[in-house]
C-alpha cells in the first residue's frame, strides 16, 4: 500500500511539473525568439538565408530541404501553410539547438517568459546601448559584456546573403547574451572563441 502511495505521489509530482509554466532558459526555441522570427522572415520573403545563419554549414542541408518543401506546401491553402510553417520552424530550431549541444523540447508559444537578462540583452542590441542590462548584472559581468556588446554591434549590419558574415554576427550575439544570462562557459554558436 505504501509503495502504491509513493508511486501515485511521484506520478502527481511529474504531472504538476509538466503543467507548471516554466521560464525558458534561452529564447531561441520560443515563438518570440530571434531564431523563429528569422525563420518566419525566411518563409515570408522566400529567402532561406534569413534562417540559415542559425545553423552550422554541415547541418544546413536539412534546413534547406525543409524550407524548399515548406514553400511548396504553403501554397496549398491556409491549413497547409500553417502546417508547413510549423514544420520548417521546428526543423530550424531543432537543428539550431543540436548545434548548441542542447536538446530540442519543442517550440514554446508566444509569451513564454524568458530570463530578464536575456530580454535586456536583446533590447540592448536593438537600441544600441547596454542600459537595459544595468542593475541586472554585476559590475564585473557588465565590464565583460561591454567588449562582447561592441563586437556584436560591429557585426550586426550584415548583408543577409553573406552567410559567413551573418554567422559571425550570430556567434557574437550568442556569446553576448549567454554572458548576460550568467553562463561563465559561454558556448559560441559552435565556433571556438
Amino acid at each position: 500500500m505504501e509503495l502504491i502511495f509513493i508511486i501515485s505521489a511521484l506520478g502527481l509530482a511529474a504531472v504538476i511539473l509538466l503543467l507548471t509554466p516554466r521560464r525558458a532558459d534561452a529564447h531561441c526555441d520560443t515563438m518570440d525568439g530571434p531564431t523563429v522570427k528569422d525563420g518566419m522572415r525566411a518563409l515570408e520573403t522566400g529567402n532561406v538565408n534569413h534562417a540559415i545563419k542559425w545553423v552550422f554549414p554541415e547541418m544546413e542541408a536539412e534546413v534547406r530541404e525543409a524550407f524548399a518543401l515548406s514553400l511548396k506546401v504553403r501554397k496549398l491553402g491556409a491549413e497547409a501553410k500553417e502546417l508547413a510553417d510549423r514544420y520548417f520552424i521546428e526543423t530550424l530550431v531543432r537543428v539550431h539547438r543540436a548545434g548548441e549541444g542542447v536538446p530540442f523540447t519543442g517550440v514554446k508559444p508566444r509569451g513564454t517568459p524568458v530570463d530578464e537578462r536575456v530580454a535586456a540583452a536583446d533590447r540592448s542590441l536593438e537600441i544600441g546601448d547596454l542600459s537595459p542590462l544595468r542593475g541586472l548584472v554585476s559590475r564585473e559581468v557588465m565590464h565583460d559584456l561591454e567588449k562582447k556588446f561592441e563586437r556584436a554591434m560591429a557585426l550586426k549590419d550584415f548583408d543577409v546573403n553573406d552567410i559567413d558574415a551573418a554567422r559571425k554576427y550570430i556567434e557574437a550575439y550568442v556569446i553576448f547574451f549567454k554572458t548576460a544570462e550568467g553562463h561563465e562557459d559561454t558556448h559560441s554558436h559552435g565556433h571556438h572563441h
